[in-house]
Protein backbone atom coordinates (compact mmCIF):
# COMPACT_ATOMS: atom_id res chain seq x y z
CA UNK A 1 0.00 0.00 0.00
CA UNK A 2 1.12 3.04 -1.29
CA UNK A 3 2.78 5.64 1.77
CA UNK A 4 0.78 8.41 2.68
CA UNK A 5 1.60 11.86 1.14
CA UNK A 6 1.74 13.41 4.31
CA UNK A 7 4.32 10.65 5.34
CA UNK A 8 6.24 10.41 2.45
CA UNK A 9 6.20 14.90 2.95
CA UNK A 10 7.75 14.19 6.59
CA UNK A 11 10.73 12.23 5.94
CA UNK A 12 11.90 14.13 2.89
CA UNK A 13 11.93 16.87 5.43
CA UNK A 14 13.94 14.71 8.16
CA UNK A 15 16.55 13.71 5.67
CA UNK A 16 16.90 17.36 4.31
CA UNK A 17 17.50 18.78 7.91
CA UNK A 18 19.44 16.23 8.68
CA UNK A 19 21.99 17.01 5.50
CA UNK A 20 21.36 20.43 6.67
CA UNK A 21 22.94 19.91 10.44
CA UNK A 22 25.94 17.73 8.47
CA UNK A 23 26.61 20.78 6.44
CA UNK A 24 26.77 23.40 9.05
CA UNK A 25 28.73 20.66 11.44
CA UNK A 26 31.24 20.21 8.77
CA UNK A 27 31.28 24.00 8.22
CA UNK A 28 31.54 24.69 12.03
CA UNK A 29 34.53 22.03 12.27
CA UNK A 30 36.47 23.66 9.45
CA UNK A 31 35.96 26.86 10.74
CA UNK A 32 37.25 25.54 14.23
CA UNK A 33 40.48 24.35 13.22
CA UNK A 34 41.21 27.16 10.91
CA UNK A 35 40.73 29.23 14.45
CA UNK A 36 42.80 26.86 16.41
CA UNK A 37 45.77 27.12 14.24
CA UNK A 38 45.43 31.11 13.55
CA UNK A 39 45.75 31.22 17.53
CA UNK A 40 48.36 28.48 17.95
CA UNK A 41 50.65 30.46 15.32
CA UNK A 42 49.97 33.68 17.12
CA UNK A 43 51.00 31.76 19.92
CA UNK A 44 54.38 30.51 18.71
CA UNK A 45 55.13 33.69 16.63
CA UNK A 46 54.74 35.75 20.08
CA UNK A 47 56.84 33.27 22.13
CA UNK A 48 59.46 33.15 19.11
CA UNK A 49 59.59 37.17 19.06
CA UNK A 50 59.94 37.23 23.44
CA UNK A 51 62.18 35.18 23.40
CA UNK A 52 64.94 36.67 20.55
CA UNK A 53 64.56 39.92 22.46
CA UNK A 54 64.97 38.02 25.75
CA UNK A 55 68.17 36.61 24.74
CA UNK A 56 69.49 39.77 23.61
CA UNK A 57 68.18 41.46 26.46
CA UNK A 58 70.42 39.00 28.85
CA UNK A 59 73.43 39.28 26.43
CA UNK A 60 73.40 42.86 26.99
CA UNK A 61 73.39 42.64 30.78
CA UNK A 62 75.69 40.27 30.74
CA UNK A 63 78.17 42.20 28.33
CA UNK A 64 77.45 44.95 30.90
CA UNK A 65 78.79 42.90 33.64
CA UNK A 66 81.89 41.96 31.76
CA UNK A 67 82.38 44.78 31.08
CA UNK A 68 82.18 46.04 34.92
CA UNK A 69 84.75 42.86 35.66
CA UNK A 70 86.93 44.01 33.29
CA UNK A 71 87.24 47.77 34.26
CA UNK A 72 87.58 46.73 37.80
CA UNK A 73 90.15 43.75 37.32
CA UNK A 74 92.68 46.33 34.81
CA UNK A 75 91.97 50.26 35.24
CA UNK A 76 90.71 50.23 39.15
CA UNK A 77 92.98 48.07 40.31
CA UNK A 78 96.51 49.61 38.63
CA UNK A 79 94.87 53.14 39.96
CA UNK A 80 94.29 52.19 43.67
CA UNK A 81 97.93 49.83 43.69
CA UNK A 82 99.29 53.62 42.25
CA UNK A 83 97.00 55.82 44.41
CA UNK A 84 97.85 54.39 47.65
CA UNK A 85 101.18 54.65 47.49
CA UNK A 86 100.94 58.53 47.68
CA UNK A 87 101.59 60.63 50.79
CA UNK A 88 100.00 64.08 51.88
CA UNK A 89 97.61 64.38 49.24
CA UNK A 90 95.48 67.60 50.23
CA UNK A 91 93.71 68.70 47.44
CA UNK A 92 92.32 71.88 49.78
CA UNK A 93 94.68 73.92 47.92
CA UNK A 94 95.32 72.17 44.55
CA UNK A 95 95.12 73.78 40.90
CA UNK A 96 92.88 70.45 40.37
CA UNK A 97 90.36 70.79 42.72
CA UNK A 98 87.79 71.60 39.84
CA UNK A 99 88.45 67.81 38.96
CA UNK A 100 86.65 66.54 42.22
CA UNK A 101 83.56 68.87 41.76
CA UNK A 102 81.64 66.10 40.76
CA UNK A 103 82.79 63.04 41.80
CA UNK A 104 84.96 63.06 44.63
CA UNK A 105 86.24 59.91 46.47
CA UNK A 106 86.91 59.41 50.13
CA UNK A 107 89.07 56.54 51.84
CA UNK A 108 85.60 54.47 52.17
CA UNK A 109 84.93 54.88 48.52
CA UNK A 110 88.77 53.30 48.35
CA UNK A 111 87.79 50.82 50.17
CA UNK A 112 84.83 49.93 48.34
CA UNK A 113 86.41 50.12 45.02
CA UNK A 114 88.68 47.36 46.28
CA UNK A 115 85.61 45.08 47.71
CA UNK A 116 84.61 45.87 44.44
CA UNK A 117 87.79 44.22 43.10
CA UNK A 118 87.61 40.97 45.03
CA UNK A 119 84.11 40.59 43.96
CA UNK A 120 85.37 40.66 40.50
CA UNK A 121 88.06 37.96 41.05
CA UNK A 122 85.61 35.62 42.42
CA UNK A 123 83.68 35.96 39.49
CA UNK A 124 86.65 35.53 37.11
CA UNK A 125 87.01 32.36 38.98
CA UNK A 126 83.48 31.35 38.94
CA UNK A 127 83.25 31.89 35.13
CA UNK A 128 86.25 29.62 34.90
CA UNK A 129 84.63 26.79 36.90
CA UNK A 130 81.19 27.66 35.26
CA UNK A 131 79.77 28.89 39.03
CA UNK A 132 79.02 32.36 37.76
CA UNK A 133 76.20 31.09 35.75
CA UNK A 134 73.91 33.69 36.04
CA UNK A 135 76.01 35.96 38.62
CA UNK A 136 77.48 38.23 35.52
CA UNK A 137 74.20 38.69 34.32
CA UNK A 138 73.31 40.00 38.09
CA UNK A 139 76.70 42.10 38.58
CA UNK A 140 75.64 43.89 35.26
CA UNK A 141 71.37 44.66 36.33
CA UNK A 142 72.76 46.02 39.63
CA UNK A 143 75.29 47.54 41.90
CA UNK A 144 77.53 45.17 43.64
CA UNK A 145 76.11 45.46 46.81
CA UNK A 146 72.50 44.94 45.36
CA UNK A 147 73.89 42.16 43.35
CA UNK A 148 76.25 40.22 45.77
CA UNK A 149 74.85 41.60 49.63
CA UNK A 150 77.17 44.44 51.09
CA UNK A 151 80.28 45.38 49.21
CA UNK A 152 82.36 44.85 52.06
CA UNK A 153 81.71 41.42 53.49
CA UNK A 154 82.95 39.79 50.05
CA UNK A 155 80.27 37.76 49.44
CA UNK A 156 81.29 34.17 47.55
CA UNK A 157 79.42 34.01 44.14
CA UNK A 158 77.94 30.74 44.99
CA UNK A 159 75.89 32.06 48.00
CA UNK A 160 74.22 35.16 45.45
CA UNK A 161 71.56 36.55 47.36
CA UNK A 162 68.98 39.27 48.10
CA UNK A 163 67.62 40.71 45.00
CA UNK A 164 69.71 39.62 42.68
CA UNK A 165 68.34 35.81 43.87
CA UNK A 166 65.19 36.18 43.95
CA UNK A 167 64.14 38.87 41.03
CA UNK A 168 62.31 37.77 38.50
CA UNK A 169 62.96 39.18 35.77
CA UNK A 170 66.75 38.67 36.15
CA UNK A 171 65.77 34.58 36.16
CA UNK A 172 63.58 35.67 33.07
CA UNK A 173 66.59 37.20 31.14
CA UNK A 174 68.64 33.87 32.08
CA UNK A 175 70.49 35.06 35.16
CA UNK A 176 68.25 33.45 37.81
CA UNK A 177 69.37 32.10 41.08
CA UNK A 178 72.11 30.00 41.03
CA UNK A 179 70.94 27.44 43.66
CA UNK A 180 68.67 26.40 41.25
CA UNK A 181 70.97 26.66 38.31
CA UNK A 182 70.52 30.02 37.03
CA UNK A 183 67.23 29.66 36.39
CA UNK A 184 64.67 29.61 38.90
CA UNK A 185 62.16 32.04 40.21
CA UNK A 186 59.00 30.92 39.73
CA UNK A 187 60.29 28.73 36.51
CA UNK A 188 60.93 31.55 34.64
CA UNK A 189 57.98 33.88 35.32
CA UNK A 190 58.72 37.29 34.11
CA UNK A 191 58.52 40.73 36.10
CA UNK A 192 58.53 43.26 32.97
CA UNK A 193 57.29 47.02 33.75
CA UNK A 194 54.60 45.52 36.44
CA UNK A 195 53.85 42.80 33.59
CA UNK A 196 53.42 39.11 34.98
CA UNK A 197 53.75 36.47 31.86
CA UNK A 198 53.51 33.05 32.40
CA UNK A 199 55.06 30.24 30.38
CA UNK A 200 53.56 30.16 27.04
CA UNK A 201 49.78 30.25 27.06
CA UNK A 202 49.17 26.35 26.13
CA UNK A 203 46.01 26.67 23.64
CA UNK A 204 44.00 23.88 23.87
CA UNK A 205 43.20 21.40 20.85
CA UNK A 206 39.28 20.50 20.22
CA UNK A 207 38.29 17.01 20.62
CA UNK A 208 38.26 15.01 17.91
CA UNK A 209 34.94 13.58 16.85
CA UNK A 210 33.50 16.31 19.65
CA UNK A 211 30.86 18.56 18.76
CA UNK A 212 31.13 21.01 16.21
CA UNK A 213 29.64 23.84 18.01
CA UNK A 214 31.63 23.14 20.93
CA UNK A 215 34.95 23.14 19.11
CA UNK A 216 33.99 26.25 17.51
CA UNK A 217 33.57 28.11 20.69
CA UNK A 218 36.50 26.64 22.19
CA UNK A 219 38.83 27.72 19.07
CA UNK A 220 37.55 31.40 19.59
CA UNK A 221 37.95 31.24 23.47
CA UNK A 222 41.27 30.37 22.57
CA UNK A 223 41.95 32.49 19.78
CA UNK A 224 40.94 35.33 22.55
CA UNK A 225 43.47 34.28 24.79
CA UNK A 226 45.96 33.99 22.28
CA UNK A 227 45.53 37.61 21.09
CA UNK A 228 45.68 38.65 24.89
CA UNK A 229 48.76 36.84 25.11
CA UNK A 230 50.28 38.28 21.91
CA UNK A 231 49.65 42.09 23.53
CA UNK A 232 51.18 40.75 26.65
CA UNK A 233 54.40 39.60 24.76
CA UNK A 234 54.89 43.17 22.80
CA UNK A 235 54.52 44.84 26.10
CA UNK A 236 57.25 42.67 27.23
CA UNK A 237 59.31 43.35 24.35
CA UNK A 238 58.99 46.96 24.91
CA UNK A 239 60.55 46.09 28.64
CA UNK A 240 63.50 43.97 27.17
CA UNK A 241 64.20 46.55 24.55
CA UNK A 242 64.43 49.41 27.37
CA UNK A 243 66.76 47.84 29.35
CA UNK A 244 68.66 46.42 26.72
CA UNK A 245 69.69 50.03 25.68
CA UNK A 246 70.51 51.16 29.25
CA UNK A 247 72.66 48.05 29.59
CA UNK A 248 74.28 49.21 26.29
CA UNK A 249 74.37 52.64 26.92
CA UNK A 250 76.13 51.59 30.54
CA UNK A 251 78.39 49.17 28.88
CA UNK A 252 79.81 52.71 26.39
CA UNK A 253 80.16 54.48 29.14
CA UNK A 254 82.73 52.68 31.31
CA UNK A 255 84.68 52.00 27.54
CA UNK A 256 84.84 55.80 27.29
CA UNK A 257 86.20 56.28 30.51
CA UNK A 258 88.18 53.71 30.95
CA UNK A 259 90.05 55.19 27.22
CA UNK A 260 90.01 58.17 29.02
CA UNK A 261 91.76 57.11 32.68
CA UNK A 262 93.93 54.81 31.28
CA UNK A 263 96.29 57.25 30.04
CA UNK A 264 96.00 59.52 33.18
CA UNK A 265 96.61 56.14 35.42
CA UNK A 266 99.93 56.00 33.01
CA UNK A 267 100.75 59.60 33.89
CA UNK A 268 100.07 59.06 37.66
CA UNK A 269 102.52 55.89 37.70
CA UNK A 270 105.46 57.94 35.39
CA UNK A 271 105.05 60.75 38.14
CA UNK A 272 106.03 58.41 41.42
CA UNK A 273 108.75 56.75 39.10
CA UNK A 274 109.79 60.58 38.17
CA UNK A 275 108.59 62.44 41.13
CA UNK A 276 108.62 60.37 44.13
CA UNK A 277 105.62 59.37 46.74
CA UNK A 278 104.84 62.73 48.45
CA UNK A 279 102.12 64.71 46.79
CA UNK A 280 102.89 67.65 48.66
CA UNK A 281 106.18 68.37 46.27
CA UNK A 282 104.43 67.69 42.71
CA UNK A 283 104.13 70.15 40.57
CA UNK A 284 100.64 71.89 39.78
CA UNK A 285 100.53 69.98 36.57
CA UNK A 286 101.13 66.83 38.23
CA UNK A 287 99.17 67.72 41.06
CA UNK A 288 95.92 68.37 38.13
CA UNK A 289 96.97 64.62 36.96
CA UNK A 290 96.41 62.95 40.50
CA UNK A 291 93.01 65.33 40.57
CA UNK A 292 91.86 64.46 37.23
CA UNK A 293 92.83 60.44 37.74
CA UNK A 294 90.94 60.33 41.45
CA UNK A 295 87.88 61.81 40.15
CA UNK A 296 87.89 59.49 36.67
CA UNK A 297 88.08 56.53 39.23
CA UNK A 298 84.94 58.55 41.16
CA UNK A 299 83.26 58.60 38.04
CA UNK A 300 83.37 54.94 37.27
CA UNK A 301 82.43 54.17 40.85
CA UNK A 302 78.89 56.42 40.13
CA UNK A 303 78.66 53.66 36.60
CA UNK A 304 79.18 50.23 39.17
CA UNK A 305 77.23 51.72 41.97
CA UNK A 306 74.35 52.66 39.65
CA UNK A 307 71.66 49.74 39.21
CA UNK A 308 69.74 49.63 35.93
CA UNK A 309 66.79 47.38 37.56
CA UNK A 310 65.06 47.71 41.10
CA UNK A 311 63.34 45.06 43.09
CA UNK A 312 60.49 44.75 40.97
CA UNK A 313 62.74 44.27 37.86
CA UNK A 314 61.92 47.98 36.71
CA UNK A 315 64.50 50.54 35.07
CA UNK A 316 65.68 52.51 37.55
CA UNK A 317 65.60 56.68 37.55
CA UNK A 318 68.96 56.89 38.46
CA UNK A 319 70.40 55.08 35.33
CA UNK A 320 68.39 57.22 33.28
CA UNK A 321 70.45 60.28 35.15
CA UNK A 322 73.68 59.07 35.36
CA UNK A 323 74.74 58.88 31.65
CA UNK A 324 74.44 62.71 31.39
CA UNK A 325 76.53 63.74 34.08
CA UNK A 326 79.35 61.40 33.02
CA UNK A 327 79.17 62.60 29.36
CA UNK A 328 79.05 66.10 30.76
CA UNK A 329 82.01 65.17 32.84
CA UNK A 330 83.95 63.19 30.43
CA UNK A 331 83.35 66.34 27.33
CA UNK A 332 84.60 68.73 30.21
CA UNK A 333 88.10 67.64 30.34
CA UNK A 334 88.55 65.57 26.78
CA UNK A 335 88.46 68.84 25.37
CA UNK A 336 90.75 70.67 28.71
Amino acid sequence: MPLPLVLIGLGAGSAALGVGKGIKAAIDQKDAKETQEKAQELVDRSTTMINSNRKHCGDALNRLGEQKIDTLETSITQFIAAFERLHNVDFSNSTGLDELQNFVIDRQDLDELKSMQSTAASLLGGMASGAAIGAITAFGAYSAAMAFGAASTGTAIATLSGVAATNATLAFLGGGSLAVGGLGVAGGTAVLGGLVAGPALAVMGFIVGGKASANKDRAYSNLAEAEKYKEEMQTAIVACNGIRRRADMFTRLLLRLGAYFDPLIYQLQQIIETSGTDYSTFSPEQKKTVAAAMATAGAIKAVLDTPILNENGELTSESGRIPGSISAFLESHEEA
